[in-house]
């Protein structure tokens, strides 16, 4: 039984979740080059040290489903939020590759742990309201993000310590958990004797979808700017502005997208999203110049932005399986698919070329909208 509170309220406090989540994840960024300052050690090094971010998250995702599917998840959105809050001062002092490891991976943890229990609990409101709601979750994500990793930008220009950067950036996420937490809408314990079950092929479909678009999501981001520098389109300096780009669309599409698919529904979403992803990335494989190639990435950003939110609701909706376990297997295989794509580009890249790579990247995500008439079927 859903709680007394008021859905609006719920809706809010959902939304204050999504934005604490991108918040914390992108406050760590302005601390990488720091880090690896402080370490004194090479791209090799801190590669493999990164990674453990990834890792922390993946296992998570792996340990709380279960947990998910019995218990109430604000519990877990609300550890979740806190773990961001408390671990991220000492991402700013750790000393040693090790030590920063255990940190990230700690670090991960929560942010896998909150990522998906705010994603079921996404699922519950939005039955509740009666109407699509997930894009707007997730486009708060991407707000959170800029948020975050503009706070901690502002601080450290300030000259302001890494350590007391982080505390006013945890303090911030921490002000905004605790306002949430009895907001949330109270579940019932459903599905208690289910702590595992087998997805069915609809569910493994609609992971198998996830892994695409997060593997797609994780290249862009770090092998954009690269891919724009190597044609010779834009300068070192201004790399940075194709996923720039793409972020603030996918943000513009997502803040937009629940008024689309009440408009138009899942399946018309996700299938005419094809069409300016393929135009999207036309543009960035064939551009003489760098608009052309800017306006290709807006265009990507914007037809890709609500495949994810799509998915999680069909997960949730689909009668095969639990639908938190749905959802678990869901973010699971998304989580697989951030952590393996960037090295797939980079294995297509040296046999044969970045621009095949992104081809590839392209051929991916029209495949993943074009699959909508079997995600959409009433029997997933």
């Amino acid at each position: 039984m859903l709680s007394s509170i008021d859905r609006p309220v719920g809706s809010l406090a959902t939304r204050l979740a999504f934005f604490v989540a991108g918040f914390g994840f992108a406050s760590w960024a302005p601390l990488v080059p720091l880090a690896k300052e402080r370490l004194a050690v090479d791209d090799g090094v801190l590669g493999l040290v990164l990674l453990c971010l990834g890792v922390g998250s993946a296992v998570a995702v792996l340990v709380t489903g279960a947990p998910n599917a019995r218990y109430d998840s604000r519990t877990i959105i609300l550890g979740g939020g806190l773990g961001l809050a408390l671990i991220l001062p000492w991402l700013a002092v750790a000393s040693t590759p090790l030590g920063l490891g255990a940190v990230l991976f700690a670090f991960g943890v929560s942010l896998g742990s909150i990522d998906i229990a705010m994603n079921v609990h996404a699922t519950e409101v939005e039955r509740a309201a009666g109407r699509p709601l997930m894009s707007g979750f997730h486009a708060q994500f991407c707000i959170g993000e800029v948020a975050g990793s503009a706070v901690m930008t502002a601080c450290l220009s300030l000259r302001t310590d890494a350590f007391v950067s982080a505390l006013i950036c945890s303090a911030l996420m921490t002000i905004a958990i605790v306002l949430a937490w009895p907001r949330f809408l109270a579940t019932g314990r459903t599905e208690q004797r289910l702590w595992f079950v087998l997805p069915d092929r609809g569910v493994l479909l609609i992971a198998t979808l996830a892994a695409m678009t997060f593997l797609f999501e994780g290249a862009m981001l770090d092998w954009s700017a690269l891919f724009l520098v190597d044609r010779g389109l834009v300068s070192k300096a201004h790399g940075g502005f194709g996923y720039m780009l793409f972020s603030i669309a996918m943000t513009a599409g997502r803040l937009g997208g629940d008024a689309v698919v009440t408009r138009f529904g899942d399946r018309a979403t996700l299938m005419f999203g094809t069409l300016p992803i393929m135009i999207g990335f036309a543009a960035l494989l064939m551009a003489p110049v760098a608009a052309i190639a800017m306006a290709g990435c807006l265009l990507i950003g914007l037809g890709a932005a609500n495949i994810v939110p799509v998915l999680c609701r069909r997960a949730g909706k689909q009668k095969a399986m639990p639908a938190r376990l749905a959802i678990a297997v869901t973010t699971t295989a998304g989580y697989t698919g951030m952590l393996v794509g960037p090295a797939i580009v980079g294995l297509i890249s040296n046999m044969a070329g970045l621009p095949l790579a992104f081809a590839v990247l392209g051929v991916l995500l029209c495949t993943v909208t074009l699959t909508a008439p079997i995600v959409m079927a009433d029997r997933h």
